[in-house]
Order: C-alpha cells, then sequence, then structure tokens
C-alpha cells in the first residue's frame, strides 16, 4: 500500500493550493481518506475526510468554509483544495487511509503518504 501526496508549495497569505494523494495497493474505493497535518512543535492534527462513497464529508474547525476535500475513485485520488490560506495553515500535509473498510468516519490507519509541504507567508 502506497500513498503519495503532491502540490504543496510556498503561497502568500489568501492564496490558494490543491493537494493530491495517489493511493495504490488497496481497494481505494473501499476505504475513507484523510488529510492531516504536522506544523513545527505542534502534535499532527486531523484537517479533513472524506468516507468511501464521499457522502459524508468532515472538517476540522479552523479549515470550514476554507479548505474542501474530494475523491476521485476512478484515479484512485484524494485532494484538498485550500483557499484563503493563512501562515498558521503552514505545516505538512499527511493524507491517511482509513483503518476499516465502508465507514461514515474515518478511523486512521498505519498508512501515510511522505507528506507536502505548505508555507504561507504573511
Amino acid at each position: 500500500m502506497q500513498l503519495v501526496e503532491s502540490g504543496g508549495g510556498l503561497v502568500q497569505a489568501g492564496e490558494s493550493l490543491r493537494l493530491s494523494c495517489a493511493a495504490s495497493g488497496f481497494t481505494f474505493s473501499n476505504y475513507s481518506m484523510g488529510w492531516f497535518r504536522l506544523a513545527p512543535g505542534k502534535e499532527r492534527e486531523f484537517v479533513a475526510s472524506i468516507s468511501w462513497s464521499g457522502s459524508y464529508i468532515y472538517y476540522e474547525d479552523s479549515v470550514k468554509g476554507r479548505f474542501t476535500i474530494a475523491r476521485d475513485n476512478d484515479k484512485n485520488t484524494v485532494y484538498l483544495q485550500m483557499n484563503s490560506l493563512r501562515p498558521e495553515d503552514t505545516a505538512v500535509y499527511y493524507c491517511n487511509k482509513g483503518n476499516s473498510a465502508l465507514t461514515r468516519v474515518h478511523t486512521p490507519s498505519g498508512v501515510w503518504g511522505q507528506g507536502t509541504q505548505v508555507t504561507v507567508s504573511s
């Protein structure tokens, strides 16, 4: 099983980025997917998740209205569209495979990508 994130970069506050996470080695369409982030000096935190069907989506409060998670089961890819970025969004962003198949709520598994750096300057 493998997850490969891409799309990070350096942007100014207010700008946008779109992260992608390409999955392989498992039946992607059966599992929820989540995005998490790790900022310097902080613990890794949940950002957003999407159920296997795409019907159930959850966001961390600080990103609601700014970030959008989506998935394309034909392409085995999950996305995170990030708009109105803030300096406090600066972190390494990781995608994660859900622990169990066909669930509404994302429970993290041990399958993580390598991460992609997002840096937002003020």
